[in-house]
């Protein structure tokens, strides 16, 4: 993306707001967006130069990068963003508001035996497999489907969404496929059991515009927003 070229010259604060000006040129409610400042392999003086103006959601991949993180600057929403391995469940839901990443029924019954410990409702998105890609985690549409009942019934989480990645590499009319298909089904989920998914967490560096026509609500940023990791 030439995008990622021309911002790569400019500083943080720059690069934030020409991402709102993006945001605001191509969403019809640009107000509903949130950026997600995605922290892998990004120092915390770049994190908190982007707090500074005006990012208030971060998210980690790892649990154990982002436990150094959050104890040292702690006033941002973080959210799990990468793959969750159950043993590491219960440091997860200590240190994140949101469990983005939830791609199995396993570890969304690990997460509600955590929330009735914790005597919380433990907020999740589910990530759904939309590119059709084997590399990716995921529920597949039917899988999900089959599924979300199960989830429903789970009464120590509480699901705000639906995540997904997009197809790699981007190209415009695969992505916006892609990422329609995760609105499609959110619409879907909310007609036929009568719920509110207001979360839908699509779009990285490479393809936020593409996720944005399409209804995301929280885009990933990563190196389009801080620069390449350390």
């Amino acid at each position: 993306m030439n995008l990622l070229r021309e911002l790569e010259k400019l500083t943080i604060p720059e690069r934030i707001e020409k991402i709102k000006e993006i945001i605001y040129k191509e969403s019809e409610n640009p107000e509903k967006i949130k950026i997600l400042g995605a922290t892998k392999g990004i120092d915390i003086e770049r994190i908190k130069i982007a707090f500074e103006h005006g990012i208030r959601l971060f998210g980690e991949n790892r649990v154990q990068e982002a436990e150094g993180k959050i104890k040292i600057f702690d006033k941002p929403e973080w959210h799990m963003i990468g793959h969750l391995q159950t043993n590491k469940v219960k440091k997860a839901s200590y240190l994140f508001t949101m469990i983005e990443s939830v791609d199995s029924l396993k570890l969304g019954k690990e997460l509600d035996k955590i929330g009735n410990k914790l005597n919380k409702k433990i907020k999740v998105l589910i990530e759904v497999n939309t590119s059709g890609e084997e590399t990716k985690y995921g529920f597949k549409r039917e899988e999900l489907l089959s599924n979300f009942e199960k989830f429903l019934d789970l009464k120590n989480i509480e699901i705000k969404g639906l995540f997904t990645i997009g197809p790699y590499p981007p190209e415009e009319k695969k992505s916006r496929k892609s990422f329609s298909e995760l609105r499609e089904l959110r619409d879907y989920l909310e007609k036929e059991y009568n719920l509110k998914l207001q979360e839908l967490s699509m779009g990285m560096s490479e393809d936020f515009i593409y996720a944005i026509k399409e209804g995301a609500s929280i885009i990933r940023l990563g190196r389009i927003l801080f620069g390449e990791r350390f």
